[in-house]
């Protein structure tokens, strides 16, 4: 079954860092990422651009109204994803927990499950397939 991994964290903070910490953090995070996709079972992996660069389209009484910037104020903000095909929610959090210990500082992951829709050609075929 396929898995969404999302990550969280406090887009100030992120933002902080050096290149050298960032770059750091990535090699890590990529060091994790190894395993599953050695084993075919890793996805896309996405990494969001900060969230002053983002736009928000709401419908409103049928209208379109659009926003600058995510339509959430919170804390922590969405970052990126990660879609993996996992055997069972066990193997989709032991992989969120390696990721976790791969990236420093506060933040959480959430491993919500996915169900297939579309034809998207981007995904690898192998990915596709619902559990």
């Amino acid at each position: 079954m396929l898995y969404a991994i999302l990550c969280y964290n406090e887009e100030k903070v992120v933002s902080s860092w050096t290149p050298a910490e960032d770059a750091a953090c990535m090699e890590r995070l990529a060091a994790v990422q190894q395993g599953m996709s050695a084993k075919g079972k890793l996805g896309p992996v996405v990494r969001l651009v900060n969230t002053d660069e983002a736009m928000t389209l709401r419908k409103m009484n049928g209208e379109h109204v659009v926003f600058d910037g995510p339509f959430a104020e919170t804390k922590e903000q969405f970052l990126g994803f990660y879609v993996a095909d996992c055997d069972n929610m066990d193997e989709a959090l032991d992989f969120a927990k390696q990721l976790a210990v791969a990236n420093p500082g506060v933040g959480s992951y959430e491993i919500r499950p996915l169900r297939y829709f579309g034809d998207n050609k981007l995904a690898k075929p192998q990915l596709l397939a619902v559990g």
